[in-house]
């Protein structure tokens, strides 16, 4: 059977991140359960010319986020984990509290507590104390915390190359091969 992951696609600037990752899931040949947050769809407006439509075609399967009896809510439907990119801190939140509001957060909680990977991408800076106390938690519970940070080592010459670093780093963090980054080889 072919890995299965979950893309969560929250309100957070950055939707970009979510677009590549799906891109590359798909390119992988990684069967792909996608929920698109309410504020994605205008963030995706705001920042890019993906339209939610285009967004979907990349994706193997597409869930509506009110969806709370889709597949993918529960700890029986078997996926490989999930990542939510980008992660507004108000998704994070809502996951780091258990606030199953919607799909994207359920998802999350459930692969959570079926001890699954949980990758996020979270884009907020700066960040306050209330912040740094769900990021921890968040950590504490499991989840992977991937900001995207990217390393100034590869000399990304455009963005591209800096959303491709970010798209490569949470391949890793999901056990799947990639090159699209320069990885480190020593000085």
């Amino acid at each position: 059977m072919a890995m299965r992951i979950i893309v969560g696609i929250s309100g957070a600037s950055g939707t970009v991140y979510g677009v590549a990752v799906l891109r590359a899931l798909q390119a992988a040949g990684v069967e792909t359960h996608l929920v698109l947050s309410q504020g994605a769809t205008r963030t995706m407006a705001l920042e890019t010319p993906f339209t939610p439509e285009e967004v979907a075609s990349y994706a193997s399967v597409v869930h509506d986020v009110h969806n709370l009896a889709a597949s993918i809510s529960s700890g029986s439907f078997r996926t490989d984990g999930m990542v939510v990119v980008p992660c507004s801190m108000k998704s994070a939140g809502f996951i780091a509290h258990a606030l199953n509001s919607d799909l994207l957060t359920r998802a999350a909680d459930v692969c959570l507590k079926e001890r699954r990977r949980l990758v996020l991408v979270i884009r907020e800076t700066p960040l306050h104390l209330g912040h740094l106390r769900t990021l921890t938690q968040l950590a504490e519970i499991g989840a992977i915390i991937l900001p995207p940070i990217p390393a100034m080592y590869a000399q990304p010459q455009s963005v591209d190359d800096i959303i491709a670093h970010t798209t490569g780093k949470v391949l890793d963090q999901l056990g799947i091969d990639n090159a699209h980054f320069r990885r480190w080889q020593g000085a």
